[in-house]
This record gives C-alpha cells, structure tokens and sequence, in this order.
C-alpha cells in the first residue's frame, strides 16, 4: 500500500552530512507523491523558518520543533506552546546546569544570551535563521514559548538528560538526538503527537503513514506511523523499533526507499 503521508526527519536522515540532498532524484520522487496525492512532511527539532529554506515546493509541510509547530510554506497552522509560569520554571531549572549551553524557541524567533560565545551562537544560526541575541533572558520580547534547546559535553548527554528530567518533572521532558544536543519540550507534545493532529486535519490516519528517522527524538513517530523506517546510521535504539531499515542519510536512504515505494 502506497503511504497517504511521508514524514521526514532531516539532520542524520534526509540530509546529508554536508546538510544538503539530491535535489533532481527529489523532485522526480515528489512529482510521483504528487500524483498519488501523498502529502510529504518535514518533522524535525529545528526551526520551522529554517526547515523551509530546503524546499521550494508549496505543498510541503513543515512539522518543526520536535512537533510543537506546524505550518505550510506561508501559513501557520497549530502551535503547542508553554504557559508563561511554567517556561520560568522549566527556565530556571535548566540554569541550575552550568554544563549547559542554552536557547529558547519561541513562535517568532529563538533566543541566544551573548555571553554563550559567538562559536555557540554562529552554530545555533545554523538551525535557527530567525535568531535574535539577547543580554539575559529576562529581556525577551512578548513571544510564545515551543521548546528550549541546548548543548553539552557529548559525553554527558545521558547524564545531563537525568539531571533535567528529574529538575523539570511534570513541567517538560528532555529529548535528545545524540551528540549532545538536548530539547526540553512539553510532556505528551513530540512527533508522533504532532502528525497525529496533522493527520486529524488532513483525514489520514497514522496507520496510513510511513516515517523515516535516526535519533532518540525520533523513536514516538517511527512507533506510532504504519511503517517506521530507521536509517542504517540510526541510534541502536530506534534501529530496534523500526519496522524496517534503509541505507544511511550519506547514500540517500530515504529517496533509494522512496523510489521503491513509488516506482
């Protein structure tokens, strides 16, 4: 059965290690969903402003923030946001950590302290294009809160991850891809929860999808969609749960999945 929606991850899945895909094999593959009326999803941790910088097709659909935001290429279409008291808390919880580099993603731009250092910064425009630089984090602008996002020592991920989870319970969860990147979202808000209100309003099922990914921030969607396919550089973890495997995201794995599917 040909899937009703693809769902993308991009970092260490659709992209390559030079952050980039074929372009050509694409598009030939996104004419052919197209015709079959399957809808093509990008779900990722990153930014939504970023996400669209990689695709220049109307119809795609940007699931960003590990969930928390969707829109299409011009138009807003549902954000889970944090309440103003719980942000401070989660907020002030997370700058108990001093290993801790740190940013908050809001509807309208993520925010970045200056004192993190300009490499830590010049690394977080990568994900985030709507960037802005504050003094402190006391002086944000009135925006709505997604996720807060954050950097630390590789080495300390899974410790630093049992560190948040337990000074942020019942007020957010940490999630990680790996190499010690770290998102604080929501509790119950992450891919999986996103494509299923995605799904509700477009009258497709998650039974009715197929999604690729790699990381631990993955693992809800590729277990909750009809066919979860992990990538052959994907964490042991999600490679366990997947209902089945393609090449890694340097050989296109998922367009050579893709071109089975559809050809």
């Amino acid at each position: 059965m040909i899937p009703k929606l693809i769902a993308v991850d991009m970092d260490g899945t659709f992209l390559n290690d030079e952050k980039t895909y074929d372009h050509d094999r694409f598009n030939k593959l996104y004419a052919k969903m197209q015709a079959q009326g399957t809808r093509f999803v990008v779900a990722s941790g990153n930014q939504y402003y970023q996400l669209k910088t990689f695709f220049n097709q109307p119809e795609v659909l940007f699931l960003s923030e590990n969930g928390a935001y969707c829109g299409t290429a011009d138009t807003k279409l549902f954000a889970s946001t944090f309440t103003t008291e719980n942000a401070r808390k989660v907020l002030d919880a997370l700058l108990t950590i001093p290993e801790l580099k740190l940013s908050i993603c809001g509807v309208n731009s993520a925010y970045i302290r200056e004192s993190e250092g300009q490499v830590w910064i010049n690394d977080t425009r990568k994900y985030y294009t709507h960037l802005a630089i504050v003094d402190n984090f006391d002086q944000l602008p009135d925006d709505e809160i997604l996720k807060f996002a954050m950097g630390c020592p590789p080495e300390k991920t899974n410790a630093i991850m049992a560190q948040i989870a337990q000074a942020t319970k019942g007020l957010a969860v940490p999630t990680s891809s790996g190499h010690g990147d770290i998102d604080v979202i929501q509790p119950g808000i992450n891919k999986a929860t996103g494509l299923k209100r995605l799904g509700d309003s477009l009258g497709i099922d998650l039974s009715e999808m197929c999604a690729f990914g790699d990381g631990g921030n993955d693992l809800e969607m590729l277990q909750e969609v009809g066919l979860g396919v992990a990538m052959q550089n994907a964490s042991p973890q999600v490679s366990a749960i997947a209902d089945d495997h393609t090449l890694d995201n340097n050989h296109a794995g998922v367009l050579a999945y893709l071109e089975k599917i559809f050809n």
